[in-house]
């Protein structure tokens, strides 16, 4: 394995422990209204805030804020790296059938089993009535099929497609595409530059249309209405960058983005600020902010975001690239991980309700218990054929195929 894959082993590692520590620490987060939103009550806030409590601590809404500006961007990037890999080895039917069988049938399941049994608590701290049968009866009555964190899967699902089709039809374009990403790895500011510019034309039009912050849900399929071309755009992104060996190109630790990770660090810090302090700008409900404000803070968003991905990138490439055995393990089960923690952060942050804890040790219970918890249950899972099949393969047996 090269220290380019490595690095991105680990990475994937951390990008697992973000993801558990924010939605662990959302029923927290200082801006929340005092009381949980109703079960029933349009637009269903509690999609995002599945629990409510007392205790608050705005360091959360900070660190949410970043996650938001780059956390998913930087996912459907990491998703598109092997794309093109996959496509030359399997040919774009057998990797479509694969991607039906890891991506699909989990949100099928996830959908139907695992989110009734996620949301009860959140049900019950409204309910008059907290029985099984009246949650069941008000679980069928929502005009949707709620999918939480699950949406990433069936919107990664449709960008495989997509790829598929374009590597069966024009595969030509693909290699071009490449050809473009190739010169990233001796000048990773172009690469900026042009994620940016492409970028805000796909998610500032949207943004200004719906604003950055709503959601559409249609079945079991939500969507966030500002960033489905934003995060297409870094989807293929990670496809270009794939087309060629890692370790020779943007992400190689001997490369100038892992040379220059201070100057990525602190542009990501900047760019960050920057757009929190525009948006602050636009959430003043008595004074509906301009249409300049508005498009600054959209195009804010598409500087911080690459900004941030860049930083992160530079950093594992450049400090990151041994194996380390708990970040392997970590990364092994990250995928699993994914589908399965919400529901024991959200029964986790139910049972501390009544608890008398400040935030910060609320939330890291929280954490700590959704960590041990579902890498556990992925593991045990993926002990068995279908788990194995659906997760995937353990590391030696990977190895070995």
């Amino acid at each position: 394995m090269s220290r380019s894959s490595v690095a991105l082993d680990n990475l994937r590692a951390f990008v697992i422990l973000v993801v558990l520590a924010f939605h662990s620490v959302l029923a927290y987060l200082d801006f929340l209204p005092a009381a949980p939103f109703g079960f029933n009550e349009p637009p269903y806030k509690w999609r995002a805030f599945a629990i409510i409590d007392s205790s608050r601590f705005i360091g959360f809404d900070l660190f949410c804020a970043y996650q938001d500006v780059y956390l998913m961007s930087l996912m459907f990037f990491l998703s598109g790296l092997f794309v093109w890999s996959s496509l030359t080895r399997k040919g774009a039917g057998n990797f479509l059938l694969d991607r039906l069988v890891r991506l699909g049938i989990p949100f099928a399941l996830a959908i139907i089993l695992l989110m009734p049994l996620t949301l009860y608590p959140t049900y019950s701290v409204t309910a008059t009535d907290t029985s099984i049968e009246a949650y069941y009866r008000h679980y069928i009555a929502l005009p949707f099929y709620p999918s939480g964190p699950q949406w990433f899967l069936w919107q990664l699902l449709a960008l495989n497609f997509i790829a598929a089709a374009v590597f069966r039809l024009w595969p030509a374009g693909l290699k071009r595409l490449g050809a473009l990403a190739a010169a990233a790895a001796s000048h990773p500011r172009r690469f900026f530059i042009g994620l940016a510019a492409v970028s805000a034309i796909g998610y500032v039009p949207l943004a200004l249309a719906f604003t950055p912050w709503d959601w559409v849900q249609f079945g079991p399929f939500s969507i966030q209405e500002s960033r489905p071309l934003h995060y297409l755009i870094y989807f293929f992104a990670g496809v270009a960058i794939g087309t060629t060996p890692l370790d020779r190109g943007l992400l190689s630790p001997d490369g100038k983005l892992a040379q220059h990770w201070r100057a990525w660090l602190a542009a990501a810090i900047a760019a960050f600020f920057l757009w929190i302090g525009l948006t602050a700008l636009t959430m003043n409900q008595n004074a509906p902010a301009s249409l300049v404000v508005r498009f600054a803070a959209a195009l804010s968003f598409v500087i911080a975001s690459p900004a941030a991905c860049l930083a992160t990138l530079a950093l594992f490439v450049r400090f990151a690239a041994r194996r380390i055995e708990v970040a392997a393990s970590l990364s092994d089960n990250a995928y699993g991980m994914y589908i399965v923690h919400y529901a024991f952060v959200v029964w986790l942050q139910y049972a501390l309700l009544d608890v008398p804890l400040f935030a910060i040790a609320k939330a890291a219970i929280v954490f700590s218990g959704t960590l041990l918890m579902s890498w556990a249950a992925v593991a045990a899972l993926r002990s068995i054929p279908l788990g194995s099949r659906l997760l995937g393969e353990r590391r030696a047996v990977a190895k070995a195929s």
